[in-house]
């Protein structure tokens, strides 16, 4: 079907002469339409072309942003940081077969710059840095080299100070804490790894935990003579890392970097030592150039590297004593010979608390007392259970 003429007859109702009025309505309507819409038309299409502009360089102003912006919060730090950490070159004098004197660079760590005045710069590493050295040399991160004095050494903190000229140093590293650091907390390690070729080097990792307990044999004996209390941490710290900087998120030193557990199945376990035990002893080697501790004047080892057999045949211990130290030598007109401690004797009590090894009495005396503290101390002499005070000394 279709709306075409098929010869149908014409309709005899349709009326003739008015067919002009539809055809000339309907080109009023178009026209009036046309004039309507074809502005919008075109404002439309501008508005879009404007839109389209905007958008093109709000997407242009982004991209330009993101690479320009690289800089990310380590970097940050890095570069407020990484001035201050240095390297140390120990160098030791020997002589040849015709006595010529020569000399030959012992080993190399890292320091930090940790404070200076109006001529010297201070900076602070480990002692088994600098042990045995007869000059030292420090490297700043321009690649300047400064004849190094050393103030002070310490064995039982692993720590030393050296004194630098410092009219070429502009900035030193500020201190942070270490008393409430959390396990996981995001650390970065700068430092030295082996050698100066790979100086300033930068690793980053997290605290794997606090307050941990290493034991140290510092006569390698095979005995423990002391234990460091240290920050384990998973950020890379290899051999010239040692004396090197531990920081935290602001940019604030939180540990000096002294050891990790070299074995081959392990990975990833590195130590620092808590910037809030070292503050005090860098002070101190800083102003005196040693720490002096209260010192009893014993030689000391450990009950338990006796056999058991000898604690009651030769020491004639009790059964119920089941640790404390055994006296190897006393110093004569030390606080302990003052006292009237004898070899052989056995100490198990300081000041009503329990030695268990000589660890355990160091830490007592390194950390709790003073020189010039009264103690109290229980011992056995012969198997009898004595009780003597004593004034406790400086050790030198």
């Amino acid at each position: 079907m279709g709306y075409y003429n098929q010869n149908y007859p014409p309709n005899p109702n349709r009326k003739k002469g008015r067919s002009w009025i539809p055809l000339v309505l309907g080109i009023v309507i178009g026209a009036l339409l046309v004039i309507i819409t074809v502005p919008r038309f075109f404002e439309m299409n501008e508005q879009a072309k404007n839109n389209l502009t905007r958008n093109n360089s709000n997407d242009s102003n982004t991209q330009q942003v993101v690479s320009l912006d690289v800089s990310t919060r380590i970097t940050e730090i890095v570069s407020v940081v990484s001035p201050t950490v240095v390297g140390i070159t120990n160098i030791q004098h020997r002589a040849d077969f015709l006595e010529q004197q020569e000399d030959s660079e012992a080993g190399t760590g890292s320091g930090v710059i940790y404070k200076k005045d109006n001529r010297h710069a201070y900076v602070v590493t480990n002692h088994h840095v600098i042990e045995g050295a007869d000059e030292i040399e420090v490297l700043l991160n321009d690649d300047t080299v400064l004849e190094a004095r050393l103030l002070g050494t310490d064995l039982f903190s692993d720590l030393a100070v050296l004194r630098v000229d410092g009219s070429g140093i502009n900035r030193t590293i500020e201190m942070g804490s270490s008393e409430n650091l959390k396990v996981g907390e995001p650390v970065i390690a700068i430092g030295n790894p082996l050698g100066h070729m790979f100086s300033g080097s930068v690793t980053q990792g997290i605290i794997s935990g606090t307050q941990r307990t290493i034991p140290q044999d510092f006569n390698f004996d095979g005995r423990a003579d002391w234990q460091a209390e240290v920050i384990q941490t998973d950020a890379a710290i290899n051999p010239g890392n040692s004396g090197g900087a531990l920081i935290n998120m602001d940019a604030q030193l939180i540990g000096i970097n002294s050891m990790k557990i070299n074995q081959e199945a392990v990975e990833g376990i590195g130590f620092s030592i808590p910037v809030d035990s070292a503050r005090p002893i860098i002070d101190e080697l800083e102003k005196t150039g040693q720490v002096k501790r209260p010192y009893l004047g014993v030689e000391i080892y450990s009950l338990e590297e006796v056999p058991r057999l000898e604690w009651e045949e030769t020491l004639y211990l009790p059964k119920d004593v089941n640790g404390g130290v055994y006296v190897w030598s006393v110093d004569p007109l030390s606080p302990a010979d003052k006292a009237g401690l004898d070899r052989l004797d056995v100490i198990t009590h300081l000041d009503g608390k329990q030695i268990m090894n000589m660890i355990d009495l160091r830490k007592i005396l390194y950390q709790e007392k003073d020189i010039g503290d009264e103690v109290a101390l229980t011992y056995y002499h012969n198997g009898e259970k004595r009780t003597t005070t004593l004034i406790l000394g400086v050790q030198r």
